[in-house]
């Protein structure tokens, strides 16, 4: 049976705690314990970065996606196991879908978000019934958490739309739900 592979979306940027770039290296790590393949946006920057190099620390199988116009602006970190240069973002955000079984999303800006909207979006659709988890790190999807439920509270998504989404403190816990869901 091949190794699975899990698709990482999160910030460009280290965010403002520590504690965020601390989530990125355990789960790059973890992944890489696990023999699973990190999937990601191929950049040498921001949490991107420190999940991949984690992740090839322990030696993993690391699987990096980035547009030509994105290269020079994240760094695009060529030592990868596998590198690929797409034409536009959502090429990008295909090949990244595509090539993996589970997402797992850590803190991040407006990319970030728009990955998981359109993963979510498209399991809302019954497109796929991959595992989405959120790790929650210091609480930063409160926020989102709280919109997902405002938006199925005013009638515009069917209750299911949060039970798309499982919620993880930890990496720990987020292996745990990977592991659980891809066995």
């Amino acid at each position: 049976m091949p190794a699975k592979s899990v698709c990482v979306y999160c910030g460009s940027r280290a965010g403002a705690l520590p504690e965020y770039a601390a989530a990125a290296q355990d789960l790059g790590r973890a992944l890489a314990n696990e023999g699973w393949r990190l999937v990601y946006g191929a950049g040498d920057v921001g949490l991107m970065g420190e999940v991949a190099r984690a992740a090839q620390a322990e030696g993993g199988e690391t699987f990096g996606v980035i547009p030509a116009h994105l290269v020079a602006w994240e760094v695009g970190k060529t030592d990868l196991t596998r590198y690929v240069v797409t034409e536009t973002m959502h090429e990008r955000k295909k090949v990244m879908f595509m090539n993996a079984d589970a997402v797992v999303v850590l803190p991040g800006g407006a990319g970030s978000l728009d990955e998981l909207f359109e993963a979510l979006t498209w399991r809302q659709l019954g497109l796929h019934d991959k595992p989405l988890v959120m790790l929650n790190v210091q609480s930063y999807w409160d926020p989102l958490r709280a919109l997902v439920d405002h938006v199925v509270d005013q009638g515009f998504a069917d209750a299911s739309l949060g039970g798309f989404l499982t919620w993880a403190d930890t990496p720990v816990a987020a292996m745990a739900t990977l592991r659980d869901a891809l066995s």
